[in-house]
């Protein structure tokens, strides 16, 4: 059975999306980040990032990580990518050529648009979005965001998906990492493509199963 370490309050929530999506028994293993506990070495502390039973699986202290039989992985997309070439399906690439765009679309939502998506959430998170700093590093990220946005609007434009004619696993990888930013409605307004094609994706029924169990997990500890 697959194993998937990590709450669903942390990225590890695009790997519960897809095994939602893909019909898979997964058993969860949750695993919190240990910045938000005071002391995630203490004797009673819950499993945490920096337990050492958790760093034996993943030496970077980070979440998630899955197990797949023998095979252990880390880093969220890539573990997506993965879960969609081991069981196939719509989610797959169906062709050489769809399997490079779905990885191109991946990485570059890896590269060009999570590390801006990320100070943006980490903002709210730390609750500064009202300080003059916060105000700031918000408005940074959105005006750098413009660029790739302005490229997934213009690539959008007629169709409703990312690759082929159908939502597959760059769908969910770009979405997720593009929730990050979707406290910033005046950014997405500007991009109605993508505002469009983001609300598609969420409307999925395993979307709304995974944020439905993510709900019910505590904010703090």
């Amino acid at each position: 059975m697959l194993t998937i370490y990590g709450v669903y309050r942390s990225r590890a929530s695009r790997v519960y999306w897809m095994a939602e999506e893909l019909g898979l028994e997964f058993q969860s293993v949750p695993v919190l980040q240990a910045r938000r506990l005071a002391d995630p070495l203490s004797p009673d502390a819950p499993l945490n990032t920096h337990s050492p039973e958790f760093v034996a699986v993943n030496p970077m202290a980070q979440i998630p990580s899955i197990r797949d039989g023998d095979l252990v992985m880390h880093e969220s997309l890539a573990i997506n990518l993965y879960l969609a070439r081991r069981h196939g399906g719509p989610l797959s690439a169906q062709t050489v050529e769809e399997d490079g765009l779905l990885t191109m679309w991946t990485v570059w939502a890896a590269s060009q648009v999570e590390p801006l998506t990320v100070k943006i959430v980490l903002t709210y998170d730390n609750g500064l979005e009202n300080s003059d700093e916060g105000k700031q590093a918000i408005a940074v990220s959105c005006r750098s965001l413009r660029r790739p946005l302005a490229v997934l609007e213009n690539h959008l434009a007629g169709r409703p998906w990312i690759v082929g004619d159908r939502f597959t696993v760059a769908d969910l990888n770009l979405a997720e990492v593009l929730r990050y930013a979707q406290s910033e409605e005046t950014l997405f307004e500007a991009h109605p493509n993508v505002k469009a094609w983001i609300e598609r994706c969420q409307s999925r029924p395993a979307y709304g199963a995974m944020q439905a169990t993510r709900g019910k997990e505590p904010i703090e500890v």
